[in-house]
């Protein structure tokens, strides 16, 4: 139970910091659009990048230089994209969630949550890189990949349903607009970040 504990404690504080994946999980979460598609999607997604890290694909990945600044510029291109738009939105303010508001089509949910997922860079190093070395302190890294995965279930799903809890604030558009702002900026820097290494 250990290395269960240790990859959960782990695989929960890498995943905590607000990113580009994570403003869009509470958007969709607030908006109450395609919350379990997305919440899914990302889960899986980092349980796959997690056992592909404890298996050991961490080592490929640092072995090969030019994959790491691919996968960074598109990365980076496609934040850049997402955050200008979102940054659009702010502009345009007179947003305001109302219930039964009809929601962006669930495929085009699941491409913008596959593509914040996997053209992130961050998530490469931190679940299998990061999670795949430290694992390999264990004996028994089968546990430790499943105590980190059941710390992405746990987040993603906490995040987007919980995200409704704030769901009064958001009847005003000023909050849109201020949430809008915060995640295009965030999106900005992440992109910056990446870019500048």
């Amino acid at each position: 139970m250990t290395a269960y504990f240790a990859g959960f404690a782990l695989g929960f504080s890498l995943i905590l910091a607000i990113g580009a994946q994570n403003a869009f999980v509470l958007r969709q979460g607030l908006m109450r659009q395609h919350v379990l598609p997305v919440v899914l999607v990302c889960a899986i997604s980092d349980a796959v990048l997690i056992a592909a890290g404890v298996a050991g694909f961490g080592a490929l990945v640092a072995a090969v230089p030019g994959l790491e600044w691919g996968m960074r510029l598109f990365g980076a291109a496609f934040l850049v994209w997402y955050g200008l738009r979102t940054l659009k939105s702010a502009w345009d303010g007179g947003h305001k969630m109302e219930a039964g508001e009809k929601a962006g089509s669930l495929r085009l949910a699941v491409l913008t949550c596959l593509a914040l997922t996997w053209l992130n860079p961050h998530v490469y190093l931190d679940t299998v890189v990061l999670l795949g070395a430290v694992s390999a302190q264990y004996d028994d890294k089968l546990s430790f990949g499943l105590g980190a995965v059941c710390a992405s279930f746990v987040f993603f799903f906490s995040l987007g349903y919980g995200a409704r809890l704030l769901a009064p604030v958001f009847e005003k558009p000023g909050a849109w607009r201020v949430l809008d702002l915060g995640v295009g900026l965030t999106m900005l820097a992440i992109a910056a970040a990446l870019l500048m290494g």
